[in-house]
């Protein structure tokens, strides 16, 4: 079994302890054990079977509990069965009930008294599946079903939370049973607390737990594991949804779940009845509307109308879809005269319309005041007279405008703010600024920069006849946009020149080829309008690939070539789409002008090549395209969204975008100010680490190298350092501006690499190295020398009697020969899988070794002693008679201490090979416990039983024949 790590002291036990103070009792890991029926058992049965029938009463008796646990316990083992364990949660599910001769829910929490509930935490939580053995550090548990897993992770460990992640993917995929009932699993630290829904395993999802108290651990854990909110969410805030056929799953964010609050609050506010909830591109808007609908209907009394209004086609079908996969009923108004009919004949629940339809409708269709309209991309919705009708048709509604992009500069301007702020303060009742979801990774930072000038719009023509037009101002709609530039005559004859539309698609092949494709990312190239989109086709095609590009666009019955020779069917759209956003697949690069500028998400989509003047909602929300996270499956994140602007719009950027100057400051960065910063880091804060790998290194360079950072805030330090300096180098490379300090940059890379590779305990090479420097590092490694570092030595007497004789200890022995026992370990574990435990006990002294809890002297003695019992367990193996596996159990056994070890390890590997299926067959592992237990039990008493039976099951293998 893995060898028990010192965040036991420093996090979990902090953590169940603060969970006791807020009234969940600790279960310790043994009477858990007992109470679910050993290790293949995942439900505290008894409280389970008492809570079903005291909360139960003529539902539940003796007669069905025992099978509704059954259902309970025998769900897939997938997302499919954990939305099924949160529908019998939520009391979603039912059984028969003869007396009423009808169906009646089940109700297996009280979401209402969480004081009828009983709430427990236990540590150690070992799941088997007889093929996998893993071991969650916490699980919570409520009425007898765990609910959350946790991960607890030492402070101080750099990788811990990554570490953390990525343990529960592994229980996600071979022990996926343990994670089948947990809705929401959390890693943290003393400091950072991260959750996210199981069964979404992409980085994207794990958010920070946020307080308004940073850093406060105890706060944190109350208040995440406070009993109310996490009914609430377990209730209200985890969602499943299908997209693409597929079943996926959320846990709402934060600034979700408190925007959902204060609309709900406000729908039902008899004094206030507008609200504004500007929540920046790229945070689900939908999906808290869609919630919001949800718990407005639910609410007691009178059932409400709400609308929820879109003002275009693709956002209505995609708000359908979602809709759909939500399981929540609606009405859809499909034509003006059908929304004037549901008013006046006081439709109750949710309609859906798009905001059109509300054009010239009669006054006073429905004069009620539980009348709630949800009106998304609120900016352009309703503006004219749409909005005029809308309130007119709706007097006493309340009107809550959704939107990622405001009009004003301030709060009390006019458009989105006057029309819907008017109620607050701030001119808005909820906001979640881009800066702030870049911090929590909610979205990323756009980066920018300008196309050489031979290829740009001058600029005076684009102040003319674009930028300095009062009817450009606030530009909110696509086809807005598109009637102002079919007036800019010139300019649109500029950016379609036969000469011009050649040199900038050989421009985007040549940048995609070497900035975009080496990373696996996709991107835009935005014409001006379908014509400049069928040109650029017909040229990128004479540089790459011609199935690399797809030209997607809105056709007309009119269309003449080229227009005609891509146009697709709708199916074959949807194809596109899907393909688009996959990795590897075909195509690389969409060529459009309107269509997916909004509400397409491919977090895959890195690069935005922009040929078309846009400005204000047009432009943020066609750049907000770029900048969702992405990571994939090696663990590589996408570090930015990033614009290669043809026009010249970004020169003016505080005039294009008319919002908070700080907002855009902050979170679109040109090009140049990237430049200048990695110069700066180059040439002063890079020089102190340079001063140590400046010259081609022998293994005495090395050495000094990781002697100065075997101090762990060094290494901390330069990681830190080398995080910002990497995020720089991969955006910009390749550029000839970095020509002066490749040389420099590829030395702190291999830095970088070294401390990684003998401080990280990493599995293989380059793992934590992003694409472009990962390369330079290989092409250069071995100028650099760092590869002295990496010659393993050999585990054998002429070692042993080395380190007998070391009167001088140094770092990098210490890293050397801990990297060589468990490089030997790993060689031989398949024939002798007794040597197993020594590389778990060799990371343990690592560990405390890099973090500075033993010396270098104490950290080799340690390792000598390893060394010794891996060289003495080889010897005692080719004499001892046994086979392989029996030699085993022997050795476990001996290392314990246990009497008569030989007989007992021959007795235990006749039970092993009697139940070999055990890793396959969860009633053989049954049977192996069992029989191993009773073997166990008088050498070594109930105390030690289980968890020498846990180590010897892990290390068991058959014999080679």
């Amino acid at each position: 079994m893995p060898v028990l790590a010192p965040e036991n002291r420093t996090v979990q036990h902090p953590l169940v302890k603060y969970a006791a103070e807020i009234g969940w009792t600790l279960l310790p890991a043994n009477e858990a054990l007992n109470m679910r029926k050993g290790e293949s058992g995942m439900l505290l049965r008894g409280v389970l079977r008492e809570r079903l029938l005291a909360l139960n009463p003529g539902v539940v008796n003796e007669g069905n509990v025992d099978e509704i646990i059954g259902k309970l316990d025998s769900v897939r083992a997938d997302i499919e069965g954990n939305a099924e364990i949160l529908d019998w949660l939520r009391g979603k599910k039912s059984v028969s009930v003869q007396a009423d001769k009808r169906q009646r829910n089940v109700i297996l929490i009280d979401f209402q008294q969480p004081a009828t509930n009983v709430f427990h935490v236990s540590t150690e939580w070992d799941y088997t599946n007889g093929q996998h053995t893993n071991r969650a550090d916490v699980m919570f548990v409520i009425n007898g079903v765990p609910v959350a897993l946790v991960e607890t992770k030492r402070q101080g460990r750099r990788d811990a939370l990554d570490d953390g992640f990525k343990q529960v993917r592994r229980y996600h995929s071979e022990t996926p049973e343990l994670v089948a009932t947990p809705q929401v699993f959390d890693v943290n630290q003393i400091v950072d607390f991260y959750y996210g829904p199981t069964w979404n395993l992409d980085r994207k999802a794990l958010f920070n737990w946020k307080d308004e108290e940073p850093g406060n651990f105890e706060r944190k854990v109350k208040a995440f594991f406070d009993h109310a909110r996490f009914l609430r969410m377990l209730g209200e805030w985890i969602v499943f949804f299908r997209k693409d056929d597929e079943l996926r799953k959320i846990v709402l964010r934060q600034h979700q779940t408190r925007a959902v609050g204060k609309v709900v609050e406000r729908a039902f506010d008899e004094e206030r009845r507008r609200g504004l909830v500007w929540h920046t591109q790229g945070s689900d808007k939908t999906f808290t509307m869609i919630k919001v609908a949800e718990l407005v209907l639910r609410s007691a009394g009178e059932k409400p109308t709400v609308l929820m209004l879109v003002d275009r086609n693709e956002l209505q079908a995609q708000l359908f879809d979602n809709l759909r996969s939500y399981g929540l009923d609606y009405e859809v108004a499909t034509s003006k005269e059908r929304l004037r009919e549901l008013l006046r004949k006081d439709q109750r629940g949710l309609i859906v319309s798009m905001i059109h339809k509300f054009d010239k409708a009669d006054a006073n269709l429905c004069t009620r005041d539980n009348v709630i309209v949800l009106i998304d991309e609120a900016h352009r919705s309703t503006g004219g007279d749409l909005g005029n009708y809308l309130v007119g048709a709706l007097p006493k509604a309340t009107l809550i405008g959704f939107t990622g992009t405001p009009i004003d500069r301030t709060a009390h301007g006019g458009g989105t703010f006057k029309t819907f702020g008017v109620d607050d303060k701030k001119g808005y009742l909820d906001k979640y600024s881009m800066k702030e979801s870049i911090e929590d990774g909610t979205t990323l930072p756009l980066r920018y920069s300008l196309a050489p000038n031979d290829i740009r719009v001058p600029r005076d023509q684009l102040e003319k006849e674009f930028l300095g037009l009062a009817e450009a101002e606030g530009i909110a709609d696509i086809d807005e946009l598109n009637r102002i530039l079919d007036r800019a005559v010139n300019l649109k004859n500029f950016l379609k020149g036969d000469d011009r539309v050649a040199k900038v698609a050989a421009f985007v092949a040549e940048h995609f080829r070497t900035n975009v494709d080496p990373l696996g990312y996709k991107a835009f190239l935005v014409g001006v309008d379908r014509e400049a989109c069928a040109l650029y086709k017909q040229a990128l095609d004479k540089h790459l690939p011609a199935d690399w590009s797809t030209v997607v666009y809105t056709s007309a019955h009119n269309d003449e070539a080229p227009l005609t020779h891509y146009r697709l069917e709708d199916a074959a759209e949807k194809q596109v789409r899907k393909l688009f956003a996959k990795p590897g697949a075909l195509p690389k690069i969409l060529i459009v002008t309107e269509k997916l500028l909004t509400g397409f998400d491919a977090p895959i989509l890195y690069c935005m090549y922009l040929d078309k003047p846009m400005r204000d909602h047009t432009l943020l929300q066609a750049i907000a395209r770029v900048n969702r996270p992405w990571e994939n499956e090696a663990g590589k994140r996408k570090p930015s969204g990033f614009v290669v602007d043809f026009v010249g719009i970004f020169e003016k950027l505080n005039k294009a975008l008319a919002f908070d100057a700080d907002e855009v400051e902050t979170s679109i960065v040109e090009i140049g100010v990237l430049k200048d910063r990695f110069a700066e880091i180059m040439r002063h804060d890079a020089q102190p680490y340079l001063k140590l790998c400046r010259k081609p290194l022998d293994d005495k360079g090395v050495e000094r190298i990781l002697e100065h950072f075997s101090d762990p805030n060094r290494r901390d330090a330069f990681f830190k350092f080398f995080e910002e300096t990497q995020e720089l180098y991969e955006v910009l490379s390749p550029d000839a501006f970095l020509r002066p300090f490749i040389d420099d940059y590829g030395r702190l890379a291999g830095v970088q690499e070294l401390l990684e590779d003998s401080f990280g305990h990493k599995d293989f090479r380059y793992r934590d190295l992003a694409e472009k420097t990962a390369l330079l590092v290989r092409e250069r490694v071995e100028s650099y020398g760092l590869r002295a570092a990496t010659a393993p030595v050999s585990i054998d007497e002429k070692t042993l009697d080395a380190l007998k004789s070391d009167t001088d200890p140094k770092a990098s022995r210490v890293l050397n020969l801990a990297r060589s026992l468990k490089e030997s370990v790993e060689k031989a574990r398949a024939e002798q899988p007794f040597l197993v435990p020594i590389a778990d006990r060799t990371n343990a002294v690592l560990e405390r070794f890099s973090d500075r809890q033993i010396s270098t002297q104490e950290a080799l003695l340690q390792l000598k002693r390893l060394v010794e019992e891996f060289l003495s367990a080889q010897a005692e193996q080719k004499t001892s008679g046994l086979q392989d596996s029996a030699f085993t159990v022997y050795w476990a056994l001996k290392r314990d201490g246990v009497p008569k070890a030989r007989g007992l390890a021959v007795a235990l590997d006749a039970a092993f090979r009697r139940s070999s299926s055990f890793r396959d067959d969860a009633e053989a592992m049954r049977n192996l416990k069992a029989e191993v237990y009773k073997l166990l039990l008088p050498a070594v008493g109930k105390g030690k039983m289980v968890d020498l039976a846990d180590r010897l099951i892990y290390l068991w293998r058959p014999s080679t024949p």
